[in-house]
């Protein structure tokens, strides 16, 4: 049972800590997220040999015109690598200043917190489907830590 410790109780400040520490480590495994991304997917050489290399090698030798620009396979997708670590580092920021104001208000971070969580989802199932295991299992993780979060926040313990 709650006991009343001035204008909250105990489990609404319990109920706070958890939203506020499920919201950090998302935080912290999106922005680990991040770095990972961008060290092995963005600026890392290619490392399977000859066909590889070949591949990549094609993708940056044909440009071509894309709205009047002359842009190449290679450009958009270096560039779409770089817009997703940049993504998740701002995502993993934002998480990380949600769990501070859910400190004092975590029910007004609910439909924040559901967007992410299915937006993190649905990356699961993509990087599962056309990448590989490790950043499935990242996004399911970081779900996951936001689901809770939403769970956490509710209406019951901050009223």
């Amino acid at each position: 049972m709650a006991r009343s410790g001035g204008s909250e109780t105990i489990l609404s400040r319990k109920v706070r800590l958890k939203t506020t520490l499920f919201l950090r480590i998302a935080s912290v495994l999106t922005i680990i997220h991040a770095v990972l991304h961008t060290i092995g997917g963005v600026l890392s050489k290619p490392n399977n040999g000859a066909p590889e290399i070949a591949i990549i090698d094609a993708m940056k030798s044909r440009a071509f015109d894309v709205m009047g620009s002359m842009r190449t396979y290679w450009d958009f997708f270096f560039a779409y690598g770089i817009l997703v670590s940049i993504t998740l580092l701002i995502q993993g920021i934002l998480f990380w200043q949600l769990a501070t104001l859910a400190k004092t208000d975590a029910v007004r971070l609910k439909p924040i917190l559901v967007l992410f969580t299915l937006n993190f989802l649905v990356t699961t199932v993509i990087a599962w489907r056309y990448f590989f295991f490790a950043p499935a299992v990242t996004e399911l993780l970081i779900a996951a830590f936001l689901g809770a979060a939403y769970f956490a926040a509710s209406p019951k313990a901050t009223a």
